[in-house]
């Protein structure tokens, strides 16, 4: 399969971790340990990507939260409501040529209608090149 044809719903992860504005910081930070994500998108009711929510959102808060032993911190209070999302239908090619330093390491992938059908990494999208670039190699 040429690389240009590669498309991101056919690499990215099915099953991310679910993050709600009004779910507390302890545990979205829960969910994104368990799916062993650096971040992850939070939607509203309709499955509408509406923030992102990031490690370093995380531990800020949580640092905070702990300094001034106050009360738990929502993932509303600490997301980011600027989210660059994907779709699904986009080439693997072209998000890796998105990636850059300032650039997010997992993007929400969303559907025509924007919402959330999956979340993709850096890693699922250098994996998918690597093997596809591979087996280039092997088959020639």
């Amino acid at each position: 399969m040429p690389l240009r044809s590669m498309k991101v719903g056919d690499y990215m992860s099915r099953h991310p971790a679910i993050l709600t504005p009004g779910m507390p910081i302890e545990e979205a930070v829960t969910k994104l340990i368990d799916a062993d994500l650096t971040g992850g998108p939070v939607i509203d009711d309709t499955k509408r990507v509406v923030g992102f929510l990031s490690e370093q959102d995380c531990l800020a808060m949580m640092l905070e939260g702990t300094y001034h032993k106050t009360q738990s911190a929502t993932v509303a209070d600490c997301m980011s409501s600027e989210v660059l999302t994907v779709n699904g239908d986009m080439a693997v090619l072209d998000l890796a040529q998105q990636f850059g330093s300032n650039r997010p390491k997992v993007y929400p992938v969303v559907d025509y209608n924007n919402r959330l059908i999956g979340v993709v990494s850096r890693t699922q999208i250098l994996k998918a090149i690597y093997l596809q670039l591979k087996d280039s190699y092997t088959n020639h």
